[in-house]
C-alpha cells in the first residue's frame, strides 16, 4: 500500500501560550507543523526545537496575519516545505481591555484588523488551497457568552469569528473540510494574565465552578479533537472550554 502522506498544520500565533501547546501536541500525532510568529522569533524557534527533539517535524515562519499577503506567504511556506496543508488553526490574536469611552480608535482598529480581518485571510486562502478532507479549527471566546465590561471590542471581533465559523463550514462541507471554533474563558497565558492585578485575577478565578484558570495543554487537547479524523461529523460547532464559568 502507498505510504499516506503525514498532515500538515498552519497554526497561527505558536511561537508560546496555546498556541504553542497545540503545535506540540499535534506534532506528536505526526503532523508537519508551520509555528506562525509574528515578533517572537527566538520563542518560535524553541516551539521548533522542542517539537524536533521529540522527533517530529515544525517549520518557524514569520507572519503578522493583519498585513496583507501573510496567509498567502503562510501557505507557501507550508507547500514548500511539508508539500501543502491540511490543518489551518487560527489561534493568532489581541486583545485590548476599556470600557467604550475610553478605548482609543487605535485600539479597536487593532483588535479588528488581527482577529476579523486578519482570520478571514487565513480562512479565505483556506477555502482555496486546503486540501479536502481537512480540518479549521477558529479561536473564539467565552467572553462572546459572559459579556463582561471592558470586553466589548474583543467581544465583537471573537463574535464575528464565530459568523465567519459558521458560514465557511456550510461552504466547505462538500468537500469533506470541518470548520469549528474553540471558545476558551479564561486561560493562563501571558496575554490574558498581563496587565490584572493579583486581586482581579483572583476574583476571576473564583467565578468558575472549579475556581481556577484554565491551562494552555487542556485547550490544545479539544483543538487536536477537532482537528482529527474523528471528530468528521463535528462541523459549524462553537465549543465553549472554560470548565463551567458560562
Amino acid at each position: 500500500m502507498p505510504d499516506i502522506p503525514a498532515p500538515v498544520a498552519i497554526i497561527t500565533g505558536s511561537s508560546r501560550g496555546i498556541g504553542a501547546a497545540i503545535a506540540e501536541r499535534l506534532a506528536a500525532r505526526g503532523v508537519a507543523i508551520i509555528v506562525n510568529y509574528a515578533q517572537g522569533r527566538d520563542a518560535a524557534a524553541q516551539v521548533v526545537q522542542r517539537i524536533e527533539a521529540a522527533g517530529g517535524r515544525a517549520l518557524a515562519v514569520q507572519a503578522d496575519i493583519a498585513a496583507p499577503g501573510s496567509a498567502t506567504a503562510l501557505f507557501d511556506a507550508a507547500r514548500q516545505a511539508f508539500g501543502g496543508v491540511d490543518i489551518l488553526v487560527n489561534n493568532a490574536g489581541t486583545m485590548a481591555l476599556g470600557p467604550f469611552a475610553e478605548l482609543s480608535d487605535a485600539d479597536v482598529a487593532r483588535q479588528f484588523e488581527v482577529n476579523v480581518t486578519g482570520v478571514f485571510r487565513t480562512l479565505r486562502e483556506a477555502a482555496r488551497r486546503l486540501r479536502d478532507g481537512g480540518r479549521i479549527v477558529n479561536f473564539s471566546s467565552s467572553v462572546v457568552g459572559l459579556y463582561q465590561p471592558r470586553y466589548g471590542a474583543y467581544a465583537a471581533t471573537k463574535a464575528a469569528t464565530e459568523a465567519m465559523t459558521h458560514v465557511l463550514a456550510k461552504e466547505l462541507a462538500m468537500r469533506g473540510i470541518t470548520v469549528n471554533a474553540v471558545a476558551p474563558g479564561p486561560t493562563e497565558t501571558d496575554m490574558f494574565l498581563n496587565g490584572k492585578t493579583d486581586e482581579q485575577l483572583r476574583a476571576m478565578a473564583a467565578m468558575n465552578p472549579f475556581g481556577r484558570f484554565g491551562r494552555p495543554p487542556e485547550i490544545a487537547d479539544v483543538v487536536a479533537f477537532l482537528a482529527s479524523r474523528e471528530a468528521s461529523w463535528v462541523n459549524g460547532q462553537i465549543l465553549r472550554v472554560n470548565g463551567g464559568v458560562v
